[in-house]
């Protein structure tokens, strides 16, 4: 394979009090027409960290004001020859605090909040079902890393590199 771009990017999990979970069906790529959760890529010129840019994505997608202890890291998650154009490092972040109000339409698309069990009924991308998923609910309030090897099939070989679910619910 050639030598292709890293691009670094932060998806932000946050919960309402009922414990659904904020997604936003995209209306752009990637993953237009998809379910995922907010967030979008390190501005790597400007020297910003995986923190600054999920609060930085956060207040621009959503609204949300956050600091960087609002946050906490549950994944990292390092793809190789995405779609044979790029290599991704991906932060996932939960956001600590419950959020208590839908945000307004965005450019980027519209939010929802939905409960776990709704998941498996939304368009979802097909990596986020299959991996991501189940791994961010195993690690919740934990921390694992994982590596997908992309395949030009679109298919994708998974490594749990990391995994250290919370020790409390």
């Amino acid at each position: 394979m050639p030598d292709l771009p890293h691009k670094i990017a932060t998806l932000l999990y946050g919960f309402n009090p009922a414990g659904e979970v904020l997604l936003l069906h995209r209306a752009q790529e990637p993953n237009r027409g998809l379910w995922s959760p907010p967030g979008g890529k390190l501005k790597e010129g400007l020297g910003e960290s995986p923190y600054a840019c999920a609060c930085r994505e956060a207040a621009e997608e959503t609204g949300i004001a956050l600091r960087a202890s609002d946050l906490h890291l549950t994944g990292l998650i390092s793809e190789f020859g995405y779609q044979g154009q790029t290599h991704w490092l991906m932060f996932l972040f939960e956001i600590k605090p419950h959020l208590h109000a839908l945000p307004p339409p965005h450019r980027e698309g519209v939010f929802g909040f939905f409960s776990r069990d709704a998941l498996p009924g939304l368009d979802l991308p097909q990596t986020d079902r299959e991996q991501i998923w189940p791994l961010f609910w195993r690690h919740r309030r934990g921390f694992f890393a994982a590596h997908a090897r992309c395949h030009p099939d679109g298919t994708s070989t998974w490594t749990v590199e990391q995994s250290s679910p919370a020790s409390t619910p």
